[in-house]
Order: structure tokens, then sequence, then C-alpha cells
């Protein structure tokens, strides 16, 4: 595995050779804007790659939540709330 080297303008590929743990502790700031620039960073550990270094989603490609989407999908008994037998209600308050 190679030294960290700082890459050349182009930053839209993946770095092709894994970055060793040790390099990539040293140089983790460097390493975070070249991912934030667009650019897939692996992360090696003997040799072998454990981690995959990626930019964020921007925040318009992000799913968020629509309110109101799941209205009328679930449902709630009329009884819900009302008490319950005797034999059932004796089950929550008897001791074990």
């Amino acid at each position: 595995m190679a030294k960290y080297r700082k890459p050349k303008k182009s930053t839209t590929t993946a770095l092709r050779e894994p970055v060793s743990l040790y390099d990539a502790k040293t140089h983790l700031s460097e390493l975070v804007e070249e991912a934030a620039r667009g650019r897939e960073i692996i992360i090696a550990k003997s040799g072998k790659p454990k981690a995959r270094l990626v930019p964020l989603a921007p925040k318009d490609t992000r799913h968020l939540r629509v309110p109101g989407k799941g209205k009328g999908k679930g449902w709630v008994a009329p009884d819900f709330d009302a008490p319950l037998p005797p034999e059932v209600q004796r089950l929550f308050e008897e001791p074990l």
C-alpha cells in the first residue's frame, strides 16, 4: 500500500489505491475535504479495504417525510380507552 499523496486536480473519481488507516488518521481533515469535493476514498487496514469515505448527498436529493401522507391508513377502535374486563384488569394489578 502506497503512502498517502495529495491527488492532482481530478477530484471526480475514486482514489484508486486505498489509504492506510494510519495515513487516514494523520491526514483526516484533507481526506474529508477531498470527499466533500466528490471523491470516494477507500481506507484499508493491513492492506484490506475496511471503510469508504464518501461525500454526503446534497440536501435537495434527500427524501423528506411529507406530513399527512399516511392519513386514513390507520385506525383506533372506538372502545380503545374503555375499561378492561375485571378478569383482565386483575392480571395487571396482581403482584407477581
